[in-house]
């Protein structure tokens, strides 16, 4: 009933109307196959999950570091697919930039200087992600609210430039931290003052930092680095900037060397840096998003495929 409507006369509204009115017509009398296809999704999901969760807990080193590769090469695969050149230069600078300090963080024997570079690198892609996310969310409610009229910008181009803003700061966010998690591992199993499983290989001194090796107080004639320190609830005494790092970017939330739970609470007494811990939260609630549901949702598409549902 459609076929003789010339799209090119009608506005993008009255086009829409119609493409919305062909799927009707065209997905008419297939009610038992929709419901049919939803059983599925909701199926895959489930067992999907269910995998996945049992995946992370016997063997969490592997499904990390297959959850980080899917991030990272995913989105790549939409970028040149969908030709967003723009996004493809950021991905290529970032990911090159961390390669070599990934490649830092795995040598061994450790430099001395390695861990804050580490540190600092990903803590500055995480205040980045962290604001960029800020001013996307505005943006978009900004937008919903009509408040892009003040400024004469149009709904569409405002919601635009807030939704590739949340995007940038949310997917650079959780690859990040995947990273910095790693070579968190890697340098602190390398010092020795820290083992994933096991105990440490090293005794801890007063005087040295457990997270980058480091003398804690260095005398006037010494070399070495001078800052604030931080003393957990189990005594245990660091850097500031080295703990931080350590719990906020590298994802840990136990002491370096005796694995006591830290109190995230009393290390940001400032109520302004407690977003941060919250924003990391969020990154990872979203990993499994960003990571495996474009996996799940070929898997979907492959079962409805093989039974012959459209």
């Amino acid at each position: 009933m459609f076929s003789w409507v010339d799209m090119s006369d009608l506005s993008p509204e009255e086009q829409w109307r119609v493409e919305h009115a062909r799927m009707h017509a065209k997905h008419r009398g297939h009610e038992a196959m929709h419901a049919e296809m939803v059983l599925i999704l909701i199926a895959t999901l489930v067992v999907a999950q269910l995998l996945l969760v049992q995946w992370k807990q016997r063997h969490p080193r592997s499904y990390n570091m297959v959850t980080l590769f899917q991030m990272w090469v995913v989105p790549l695969y939409f970028t040149v697919k969908l030709h967003w050149w723009r996004f493809l230069v950021i991905w290529i600078f970032f990911s090159a930039v961390t390669a070599f300090v990934t490649f830092r963080a795995t040598r061994k024997p450790l430099v001395q200087t390695t861990p804050r570079l580490v540190y600092k690198w990903f803590l500055l892609i995480y205040k980045i992600s962290y604001a960029t996310g800020i001013v996307g969310y505005m943006a978009v409610m900004f937008t919903l609210f009509g408040l892009n009229l003040l400024f004469k910008i149009k709904p569409e181009d405002a919601m635009d430039f807030g939704i590739s803003l949340l995007f940038y700061g949310l997917y650079y966010g959780v690859l990040e931290r995947d990273f910095a998690e790693m070579c968190a591992d890697y340098m602190a199993s390398t010092i020795g003052f820290y083992s994933e499983s096991g105990m440490p290989t090293k005794h801890l001194s007063d005087s040295v930092c457990a997270v980058c090796g480091q003398q804690i107080f260095v005398d006037v004639n010494e070399e070495g680095i001078i800052e604030n320190t931080y003393r957990l609830s189990c005594n245990h005494v660091f850097h500031e900037f080295c703990i931080r790092g350590w719990c906020i970017v590298g994802k840990k939330q136990t002491c370096p060397y005796c694995k006591e739970k830290v109190d995230l609470k009393r290390m940001f007494s400032n109520p302004w840096e407690r977003p941060h811990v919250m924003y990391g939260q969020l990154l990872d609630w979203l990993r499994y998003l960003v990571a495996w549901q474009p996996v799940i949702i070929g898997l979907v598409q492959g079962i409805s495929y093989i039974l012959g549902l459209e």
